[in-house]
């Protein structure tokens, strides 16, 4: 405006751009509205997964996370406290609410790495057009549940709202209790603060009918709730993870399994697997090469022969240097030798 030679109020320069739409007032600016869900009629068919982390025991023990699973038809609950949120420990609260009740329908988390892969699949996965998975995501795809993902924490508003009563109930009974280690907090959790949730949050669903599936004999969680990765074994018939070696007992050896490509997993009971051609062979962890000793300047200590020359005992060679009629100088490649000057 001042270009143009107009001098007008800043007011007046406002409310003209906010006719012509180039503006908008702070108060009427739009804001993202997350409209209210029903919850679903049935129980099993959604259930919740997160973490808290938390000083749940407040200075009586280390501070840890709460891994919790609702279901969204009843508010049922089950979780488990653990010094890390991590996929094994996603893994186990997973195990307890499938032996309890048995398999969703569909499971919803947020975006955390455990659930969203950080990379595109491996070169095998694309070439069989399989898309990236975490280590969760093909847990789940095993036991044919859905995963759906939550874009903001006030889409899981459920499970986040039950946090926040945990943190204030939950705190206050272990306190009374006493409870100061990870073992009774989970003995509390799961043995006696369950039973009063059950009593006093659960509500009735809509549909009578459980929509949670039942367990399968081909479901072995020990081999599915596992960590897996692919490798090659080596001509020792070792395999490497994490810098630590895994070997098959002798009498597991089998033919085709030097060099092959098999899978490793790693069970929640620490247990190491080997999987090749649909069987399973357990791994002996390999112990480590015990290093030389390194001599007081931190190098490399010489060898015997070279100590032995160090102290006398066998004299340093002089270098040797061939004489002109020695036969490496005096071969010739591919000439006849002249027979006079050989008399």
């Amino acid at each position: 405006m001042a270009k143009e030679g107009l001098d007008v109020s800043r007011e007046t320069l406002r409310k003209w751009m906010s006719q012509a739409g180039l503006w908008c007032p702070r108060r009427t600016q739009v804001q993202a509205i997350h409209v209210w869900r029903p919850r679903r009629s049935r129980f099993g068919e959604l259930v919740m997964l997160d973490s808290s982390p938390y000083r749940w025991l407040e200075d009586r023990g280390p501070q840890c996370h709460l891994i919790a699973m609702i279901d969204d038809a009843t508010s049922r609950m089950w979780g488990r406290f653990a010094e890390q949120d991590t996929t094994e420990e996603n893994f186990r609260t997973l195990e307890g609410w499938l032996r309890r009740w048995g398999r969703p329908l569909a499971l919803y988390t947020d975006k955390d790495s455990i659930f969203v892969p950080a990379g595109p699949a491996p070169l095998e996965g694309e070439l069989r057009g399989e898309e990236a998975r975490t280590q969760f995501g093909r847990a789940l795809g095993e036991l044919g549940i859905a995963w759906i993902p939550a874009h903001s924490p006030q889409a899981k508003g459920r499970i986040e709202r039950m946090f926040e009563t945990l943190q204030d109930r939950l705190v206050k009974e272990m306190r009374l209790a006493e409870v100061d280690t990870l073992e009774r907090a989970n003995r509390f959790l799961q043995v006696r603060f369950l039973l009063e949730w059950e009593e006093r949050f659960t509500v009735t669903p809509g549909h009578p009918q459980n929509a949670h599936r039942r367990l399968e004999s081909a479901h072995h969680l020990e081999q599915i709730l596992s960590l897996r990765v692919t490798r090659a074994v080596a001509q020792d018939h070792t395999v490497k993870w994490r810098g630590e070696r895994w070997g098959l007992a002798r009498g597991e050896i089998g033919a085709g399994l030097r060099g092959a490509r098999v899978e490793i997993e790693r069970r929640l009971d620490g247990s190491h697997w080997l999987r090749f051609r649909g069987r399973y062979l357990r791994l002996q962890h390999c112990p480590a090469a015990t290093p030389r000793a390194a001599s007081p300047s931190g190098l490399r200590p010489p060898g015997l022969a070279a100590q032995r020359k160090l102290k006398g005992k066998v004299p340093c060679r002089a270098k040797y240097i061939p004489p002109p009629n020695h036969p490496w100088r005096t071969f010739l490649f591919g000439r006849k030798p002249d027979i006079s000057t050989l008399r």
